[in-house]
């Protein structure tokens, strides 16, 4: 008599690609019952994490007037945010960084860019993206919505003078 075969075991979800992210925000953010679960503090950023597509982890994000994440990667990770109320602006490098080995970096001239994202935009980026995310507005909360695949792992915080950037801080998921 042979040994029964093993049992199936489920497979496993595809990784989401940074296309279906910015998909899945997207459709978060032009939800407005799902953006109205989120409290708004006058004073502190607010959140509610999602489940992601195919185990995305997902976040919507409550900015009030003023506030700002600084610089900092995704430990690695790509994804995809959408402003879903208010506007954003998106301050980042046009050239991808290497995620580790580093401390400082001093950037070359031009690298700077500069988007402003009102609700209903967003985007993607890739596993070495540098930004800073900030709600320029004195009077009005900002809402948005981020994925991010795999799971961050991470966060590395950066300080930025001028043209140099240094690494600060690295945030691990327990922290947060």
């Amino acid at each position: 008599m042979s040994a029964p075969a093993p049992a199936p075991t489920p497979a496993q979800p595809a990784a989401p690609t940074a296309a279906e992210l910015l998909d899945f925000v997207r459709s978060i953010a032009a939800d407005p019952e799902k953006v109205a679960q989120l409290a708004l503090d006058p004073l502190d950023r607010t959140w509610i994490r999602l489940e992601g597509p195919g185990g995305a982890e997902a976040w919507l994000l409550g900015w009030p007037p003023g506030t700002e994440t600084g610089w900092h990667d995704h430990g690695g990770s790509y994804g995809a945010f959408v402003t879903a109320g208010g506007e954003l602006t998106e301050e980042s490098l046009a050239v991808p960084l290497p995620s580790e080995g580093w401390r400082s970096l001093e950037l070359a001239e031009g690298l700077d860019r500069t988007r402003a994202l009102p609700a209903g935009k967003g985007r993607a980026f890739g596993r070495n993206h540098v930004h800073q995310v900030v709600n320029r507005s004195a009077e009005r909360h900002a809402i948005s919505v981020h994925a991010y695949y795999p799971p961050l792992p991470l966060i590395r915080r950066y300080l930025r003078d001028d043209r140099t950037l240094r690494l600060d801080v690295v945030e691990h998921p327990e922290t947060w």
